[in-house]
């Protein structure tokens, strides 16, 4: 995680970053989250990770849960259809 050092969530609660179920304050804590990650100059960097290492629960280069489970969804039909040109997470 070298991307870290550069993240412009340093400093902010981690809490932040993992609203709990689907409440309207709980999309209010998501929008924040993203908000913070929509500045940060190493968002790809760590959107790339968190898919690699299925990190399911938060937001993490700008995404939350299901934007991620969706991107990872397309890359494996990509891989089997032989249109992917990096491997599937």
């Amino acid at each position: 995680m070298w991307w870290l050092v550069d993240a412009a969530c340093i400093g902010a609660d981690p809490e932040l970053f993992f609203p709990i179920g689907t409440s309207r304050p709980a999309a209010d804590q998501a929008i924040r989250a993203k908000a913070i990650c929509g500045s940060c100059r190493v968002r790809f960097a760590c959107l790339e990770w968190s898919l690699a290492t299925y990190q399911d629960a938060g937001v993490w280069g700008g995404l939350d849960e299901e934007e991620r489970r969706e991107i990872r969804r397309l890359r494996r039909r990509a891989v089997a259809d032989g249109r992917a040109l990096e491997p599937a997470v």
